[in-house]
């Protein structure tokens, strides 16, 4: 229809050019017919164009319905796929670190995801892949981040361990908090209120539950958090965080994404830990390990490269609102997860505490602005890996490959 009536204005146009011209002709001289019919020429070229222009465009929106449908499908299934296997890894990793004899192999567990994450990395930048461009930096520059980097992936781990997978993925909650205090100490970046009222029934349902869940129970049945685990959650949070500021940083001072940055940091960090692991981990009899147990490192394995390949599809395709609810469905599945299996009732008091986190994470979005302007030139870092706003989606493009990574190694 559209094209149609562009071709009757355009006739019409024509013809109207044409008794204007008729017009001129008479009495016009020589040059002035040349002058006339180059005018001519051109309006006729320049409708060709138009029309042109008119059916290439009705073509797209012929086209364009079905690969947005498709497109929407294709970002659903990585949705998913993601959202399985980081439910799945961190059970996974829970039944893993259940067995005593693996239980204080942590830096070898560590050691073996980074080199998992580096060769999926690796194989993604060949060529037949070119999902990114790998980059090198020096080893000196990169030294810092990826120290960090292996606390941020041993302690939650040990917290895992040794506290109940409830207690440990509430806890984690505490993230957006301490960052945004890092962020405040280090370069000035204040929330404003509105951010900072949503942030206080999170802290105060987190703490319910550690307080509730590291209670000893009559019930032999019920797992609980002991204080180790809830030592090595506040030390991991602290790391985590610490390593999320810094993220921002690197990205800028090393001008690298973040997939060149991991693809550096992964193997670096595996060969420092080699230095401590002979000194820090207990290693079980190997051939003594149960065969379901080989089975779970081998999937645990699995879900990290599973996790790390949607990653960037999900960078790629999906907004802000999208990434908001695929954090919140990890984090509710988690919990009820592992509240069911942890064996408590109902009535637990600890439960309310869940409900209270949950409730003051869910809200941080609907905060404005994460971050309000800072006094004077500073850098502002603040990316909580639980989104307090839409806006937290230009920060996510460049830390969410990473804490979704993390997330694969026992750090949501």
């Amino acid at each position: 229809m559209a094209n149609r009536m562009a071709e009757r204005i355009g006739s019409a146009t024509n013809e109207a050019e044409n008794l204007n011209l008729d017009e001129k002709i008479v009495g016009s001289s020589p040059p002035e017919l040349n002058n006339l019919k180059e005018t001519l020429d051109e309006n006729e070229a320049s409708n060709d164009v138009e029309r042109a222009r008119l059916l290439y465009h009705s073509r797209e929106e012929i086209t364009a319905s079905p690969k947005a449908v498709s497109s929407a499908r294709l970002a659903v299934l990585w949705m998913v796929l993601n959202t399985v296997a980081t439910i799945s890894i961190v059970f996974t990793n829970k039944a893993i670190f259940s067995e005593p004899s693996l239980k204080l192999a942590q830096l070898t567990f560590a050691a073996f995801h980074f080199t998992i994450t580096w060769l999926t990395l690796y194989v993604l930048s060949r060529p037949r892949f070119s999902m990114f461009m790998p980059k090198k930096v020096t080893i000196r520059e990169i030294i810092p981040l990826s120290v960090v980097m292996g606390l941020n992936v041993i302690l939650p781990n040990l917290s895992l361990a040794f506290s109940t997978v409830t207690f440990y993925q509430v806890a984690r909650i505490l993230l957006t908090p301490t960052v945004a205090l890092m962020n405040y100490i280090l370069y000035k970046s204040t929330l404003p209120r509105n951010a900072i009222l949503a942030l206080i029934p999170a802290c105060l349902g987190v703490g319910m539950v550690s307080y509730y869940d590291s209670k000893p129970s009559a019930d032999a049945t019920v797992k609980t958090t002991s204080y180790l685990g809830v030592l090595f959650a506040c030390t991991g949070i602290f790391a985590s965080s610490l390593y999320t500021v810094w993220i921002s940083s690197y990205h800028k001072k090393l001008k690298m994404d973040s997939m060149q940055l991991l693809f550096n940091q992964t193997p670096l960090a595996a060969f420092m830990l080699l230095f401590v692991i002979p000194f820090v981990d207990v290693f079980p009899v190997w051939t003594e390990v149960p065969v379901n147990k080989w089975l779970l490192i081998m999937m645990s394995g699995f879900f990290a490269c599973l996790i790390n390949i949607s990653q960037f599809f999900i960078i790629a395709q999906t907004g802000p609102v999208s990434s908001t609810v695929v954090g919140h469905v990890k984090t509710c599945s988690i919990v009820a997860i592992g509240w069911i299996i942890s064996g408590r009732a109902l009535g637990d008091k600890a439960l309310v505490g869940v409900f209270i986190a949950i409730l003051g994470i869910i809200t941080m979005p609907k905060s404005q602005p994460l971050i309000s302007k800072p006094r004077g030139v500073v850098m502002c870092a603040t990316k909580s890996l639980f989104s307090i706003n839409d806006k937290i989606h230009e920060y996510r493009q460049q830390i969410n490959p990473i804490s979704h990574i993390i997330a694969s190694l026992g750090a949501k």
